[in-house]
């Protein structure tokens, strides 16, 4: 439809089918078209403003009970893992982006969409940039040796048309989420890839004593207010070496001794 067109009642057809079933996407979805009619309306292809608040499109009410991402319990995680690697070669790059992904506890879109000129191999680091971070923050990721071999396979395959280490099947794409999906109904499992972040934050809240700021800055969530923030200017890098080092430990074979593991 020409922009100019468009009412209330358009955007409400377009909201109305998953306003209920999927309440987080109906409302970013509301605003992002928010944003693009303002945008239209200030740069002269619309002559009138659109009230697309809840009320004004009739919309029912949501429920406010958050929907938390499907994970995996911790323990299972060894054995999922084992799993994984025992699934055909075709599905190489796939199986080595998803642990990848749990291994470096990191978002499904910052591992997928991760670039060879992020790494420094001899530092052992992932050097995530602001642009590709939800915080806009940069953040510095500690890697394993697992996770450094898993590199070293994708490297010996890589390809000369794309800085991505995880290529998808389209060129100068990364892989989808839905190939992980894809393999977890092939496991026959119930869990997200966003899931075994909180297999991650369990596992160190339940298992280790490291302190609750050094997970989160493994996650590369902001804790505290702004002040402590301004005052504490670390991310903890070497505490979250050892950190991931012993979650590796644990998900390779299902112990740890390394770290300031919990006191029984």
């Amino acid at each position: 439809m020409p922009v100019d067109e468009i009412e209330e009642h358009h955007v409400r057809a377009v909201l109305i089918d998953f306003w209920l079933g999927r309440p987080e996407t109906a409302r970013r979805t509301r605003q992002r078209i928010a944003s693009v009619l303002d945008w239209a309306r200030a740069n002269g292809h619309r002559s009138t403003t659109l009230d697309l608040r809840t009320k004004s499109l009739a919309l029912p009410r949501q429920s406010k009970v958050v929907a938390h991402h499907d994970a995996m319990a911790y323990r299972d995680v060894p054995k999922f893992l084992s799993a994984l690697r025992g699934l055909q070669s075709s599905t190489d790059t796939v199986r080595n982006c998803l642990e990848f992904l749990i291994l470096t506890a990191c978002r499904s879109g910052e591992v997928r969409g991760a670039l060879w000129s992020e790494f420094d191999f001899t530092a052992k680091i992932w050097t995530i940039p602001p642009g590709r971070m939800k915080a806009g923050r940069e953040h510095r990721v500690p890697l394993a040796d697992r996770a450094i071999q898993l590199l070293n396979e994708q490297l010996a395959r890589r390809s000369n048309q794309t800085d991505l280490v995880f290529p998808g099947a389209k060129r100068g794409r990364p892989i989808s989420d839905m190939a992980f999906a894809m393999l977890y109904r092939r496991l026959e499992i119930k869990t997200t890839s966003h899931g075994f972040r909180t297999s991650f934050r369990t596992w160190a809240a339940e298992q280790t004593d490291f302190p609750r700021e050094v997970a989160e800055a493994a996650l590369a969530h902001l804790v505290d207010g702004p002040v402590e923030r301004a005052y504490r200017r670390t991310d903890f890098f070497e505490r979250r070496r050892e950190l991931m080092g012993n979650w590796t430990l644990f998900c390779e074979n299902g112990t740890q001794n390394i770290g300031p593991v919990k006191k029984r």
